[in-house]
């Protein structure tokens, strides 16, 4: 398990954790949040380096974590084990193979790990979330450190503000981690993307003629962080499912002007609505792509009121090509939801989505080969699963192959297909911030099958055997190293 105190209450806990365990450096000098910091945590990220806490930024009025979650170590502690795989086996465990296969299935699936589990979120009367109060003329967002990432950024962003709505009909909550650009000192431009149920909620609420009510936590303890970033079914609850990680309960309270829970521990909260049909120009903004996206009218949000604890910390992400910060939460979402993906297509032996791709333009499938193309069928099944049909190329590999070992990966996608026969392209839907694609929202998709190839699908010359040293010479060698006196 995590050391010290896990399941951490708030996130000044998980500070204290990381700095007891090495994994937290404190920047004790003035820093400007206008690229200077940005600038810094890049090269941090791409040493492998700590997670961050600049205690002086220049604007604002709190400091500033980042860098939480860029390992995948850190991100175990953030969840309260020592491997992230650990997570995926104890829902395996619980989800029984009786329950159908299909989409259904993981619904089914997760809504019985929930059930088995249950721990619903906790409502309590006070919070250190609202010990100091800004209500009407007192909002003001500069008290926050918000980021410009890079030069070309349309202004400030806050990028890990943890957004809360609910469907204006059924009532259903919807937790999801949007950017968030500061227009005025009291209004922010909400960038969710059209696949989003915040988008669908707001959706809603224009066709009834109603203003949305919106509440945003912005510093929030690692899990509930996590959840509102995890590929949830619409209908599973993000705090039943930050409680079935955390193994307890997730303290919400009511907002003092919108009908809305947030985390009780959070540092910070923004409350206020969206009045229907208000749109504004939002971006330019340099995303987790590497590239700018585009100036785009999104909505708006007028904060009526800003809550905080008495001394807050501002939690923030910076977003750039890879590796970067998001790697920790795109692994964390690969190894916990195997086991659901594997209910949802058997066929499945493990797969990895790389951090070159951003988790969701590349995934890498290994199989347990059967019947002929039946590569194809696993790809067909990707582009059908949730947001998996996001992904743009499917390489399907043997069962013998580590989807984790990218050289031999490639060696597989390179020495082992006909690209005349085991290249399948199709055509379907992409990520909102997709730069390549000709028209936004679809584009093209590629599946390579670079399993080997059977008789029954047309290959005639009888597949090679792979060379491998005998298991005798591999042990005399390994008992004789040191014999050799190579280091």
């Amino acid at each position: 398990m995590a050391a010290r105190g896990f399941p951490y209450t708030d996130l000044r806990e998980f500070l204290t954790a990381l700095e007891g365990a090495g994994e937290l450096r404190r920047v004790p000098v003035p820093v400007d949040p206008t690229l200077e910091i940005s600038e810094v945590v890049t090269r941090t990220v791409r040493a492998n380096g700590p997670a961050l806490l600049f205690e002086r930024p220049t604007r604002g009025e709190m400091p500033v974590a980042i860098n939480l979650f860029g390992t995948e170590r850190r991100m175990a502690m953030a969840l309260g084990v020592d491997r992230l795989d650990e997570i995926g086996e104890r829902i395996g465990a619980l989800v029984k193979p009786e329950l159908p296969v299909g989409w259904s299935g993981i619904r089914e699936g997760l809504g019985k790990v929930m059930q088995l589990k249950s721990v619903p979120p906790k409502k309590v009367r006070t919070a250190p979330c609202q010990q100091v109060v800004y209500r009407g003329g007192d909002v003001d967002l500069n008290r926050l450190p918000g980021l410009q990432v890079w030069p070309g950024d349309g202004g400030i962003f806050h990028n890990y503000g943890l957004t809360h709505t609910k469907h204006p009909e059924t009532g259903k909550r919807n937790l999801g981690l949007y950017r968030l650009q500061q227009h005025s000192p009291n209004t922010l431009g909400m960038h969710w993307q059209i696949h989003k149920d915040s988008t669908a909620h707001h959706a809603v609420a224009e066709r009834l003629g109603q203003r949305l009510p919106v509440a945003i936590a912005i510093g929030c303890d690692p899990v509930v962080s996590y959840a509102a970033s995890a590929p949830l079914p619409g209908d599973i609850d993000e705090y039943l499912f930050a409680g079935f990680l955390r193994g307890e309960r997730v303290e919400m309270v009511d907002c003092l002007t919108v009908p809305l829970q947030v985390p009780a521990h959070a540092q910070i909260v923004l409350e206020g609505y969206i009045e229907p049909g208000e749109r504004l120009p939002e971006g330019p903004f340099g995303d987790h792509t590497g590239f700018y996206t585009p100036v785009e009218p999104f909505p708006v949000l007028h904060v009526e009121a800003m809550t905080t604890q008495r001394e807050p910390v501002y939690h923030s992400i910076i977003t750039s090509k890879p590796p970067q910060e998001d790697h920790g939460l795109g692994k964390a979402t690969e190894r916990i939801f195997q086991p659901l993906l594997k209910l949802l297509i058997p066929d499945i032996v493990d797969y990895d989505l790389p951090a070159a791709g951003v988790f969701h333009n590349c995934a890498i499938i290994s199989i347990r080969k059967r019947y002929p193309k039946h590569a194809q069928k696993v790809m067909n099944a990707i582009w059908g699963a949730h947001l998996m049909s996001l992904t743009k190329l499917i390489v399907i590999v043997d069962e013998d192959c580590d989807v984790h070992d990218y050289a031999e990966v490639a060696w597989r996608a390179f020495g082992n297909v006909d690209y005349a026969r085991d290249l399948l392209l199709t055509e379907g839907p992409v990520d909102h911030l997709d730069h390549s694609s000709y028209q936004q929202f679809w584009g093209g998709k590629a599946g390579v099958d670079a399993t080997r190839k059977l008789p029954t699908e047309g290959y005639t010359r009888g597949w090679p055997e792979e060379m491998t040293m005998s298991p005798e010479i591999r042990s005399l060698v390994d008992k004789r190293w040191k014999e050799y006196g190579i280091s």
